[in-house]
């Protein structure tokens, strides 16, 4: 592991770790003062313990950290023989185990490493106890049990870490989506307001205009002044008219509402591959005022996704018809279905069927849904065109 990643309980517990191996051996060093060869061990074992942190290939490689310890395991086994005195080492040796190996190899060399020094013990002729069998076990115990609970708790640690990283990642995405959406609705509102007040305010003094200019008697001065003033307005309609456009959404600036009704079709509203949606066009095609064509993408937006996300359904169809005197989009589909009147009575649905007939109302047209439990849904709407008047 790399020091660098280490908390700073990690790099106290680390140092301690070390402390613990450099005084057990220097003490099974000291305890047996005529023997060089005690010495020479046990500074072998302490000179191989030091060189693991050193390398680079310890800390980045399994296989090169578990050869690492067989050396160091196989200096200790020579200390051991040597004077028992060296059993103390086999307790940070869990530790290493225990941290190197996978679980699979650590409980071994741990319950191997607890034999070796009990046998240790007992073939250098020590006075048997009670306690030389049941030190090394129950510090065998209480290595694993410290190790696993430890790194229990730092994969309980780490996964709430990413359940925390997931959720701020998700409440960002979350506050961009309604930004976008509160963006999108105010350049909804204010092009309705502008096809609602300003464009149609500026077809009526066209009209207004061409009625005076007809009621002048022939070769009336006034009637330069009037017509420039018809210019004016004609001029300013155009430019609302930009304006409106503008304020569309992405997908009606790409092309018409068939169109951009062709592309929702092709794409799926939610995770999966969601139904088979099929898009077709009745009648011919006349064009829309920019809010019609707005309000129908918009509810044939919010029909998909409901069944995309409620119905289960395996087709849907959107309809988009012509007729003389309306517009009508029909979203019908296949699913589950479900009671309109027990979603909410008063509004006929719940949010996203009380907006979109609040939408239909908004520009004088009507909106109806029709579904039962297992048979399915349709939504209809129709918008009335009103012949003779420009769209703006």
């Amino acid at each position: 592991m790399d020091p660098r990643s280490l908390t700073p309980v990690l790099r106290a517990l680390r140092l301690c770790l070390h402390l613990l191996v450099a005084g057990l051996l220097a003490l099974a060093a000291l305890r047996s003062p005529g023997d060089p060869a005690v010495a020479a061990t046990a500074a072998v074992a302490a000179a191989v313990y030091a060189a693991g942190p050193l390398l680079r290939a310890v800390r980045t490689s399994q296989a090169a950290a578990a050869a690492w310890l067989g050396t160091l395991c196989a200096a200790w086994l020579g200390l051991l023989a040597l004077t028992p005195d060296a059993l103390w080492v086999a307790f940070p040796l869990y530790f290493l185990h225990l941290h190197l190996l996978p679980v699979r190899w650590s409980l071994p060399a741990v319950a191997a490493t607890a034999g070796a020094a009990i046998l240790s013990y007992v073939r250098h002729g020590a006075a048997l106890s009670p306690g030389a069998f049941i030190g090394p076990l129950l510090g065998a115990a209480v290595a694993v049990a410290t190790v696993l609970g430890y790194q229990a708790l730092y994969r309980e640690s780490e996964r709430r870490r990413r359940l925390i990283e997931e959720l701020v990642a998700t409440r960002a995405e979350l506050a961009a989506a309604e930004r976008h959406a509160g963006t999108l609705a105010e350049r909804e509102r204010l092009a309705r307001e502008i096809h609602d007040t300003l464009a149609q305010g500026l077809s009526s003094i066209q009209l207004l205009l061409r009625a005076a200019e007809r009621a002048l008697p022939e070769g009336s001065p006034a009637a330069g002044h009037i017509e420039r003033a018809r210019g004016a307005a004609q001029d300013n309609l155009a430019e609302a008219r930009r304006f409106v456009r503008a304020l569309a959404p992405a997908d009606l600036e790409r092309g018409s509402l068939a169109g951009a009704l062709a592309r929702l079709c092709e794409r799926p509203a939610g995770p999966g591959p969601g139904p088979r949606v099929r898009f077709t066009v009745s009648g011919a095609p006349v064009e829309l005022p920019t809010p019609y064509e707005v309000a129908l993408l918009r509810i044939a937006q919010s029909a998909l996704a409901n069944t995309v996300r409620h119905a289960g359904a395996r087709r849907a169809e959107i309809t988009l018809t012509f007729m003389d005197a309306s517009v009508a989009l029909d979203v019908v589909d296949d699913g589950k279905g479900f009671d309109p009147g027990a979603c909410a009575p008063a509004e006929g649905g719940g949010f996203g069927l009380r907006a979109m007939r609040s939408r239909a109302r908004s520009l004088g047209g009507t909106f109806t849904v029709e579904s039962s439990p297992g048979q399915g849904t349709a939504v209809a709407v129709a918008l009335p065109l009103r012949t003779g008047a420009p769209l703006a």
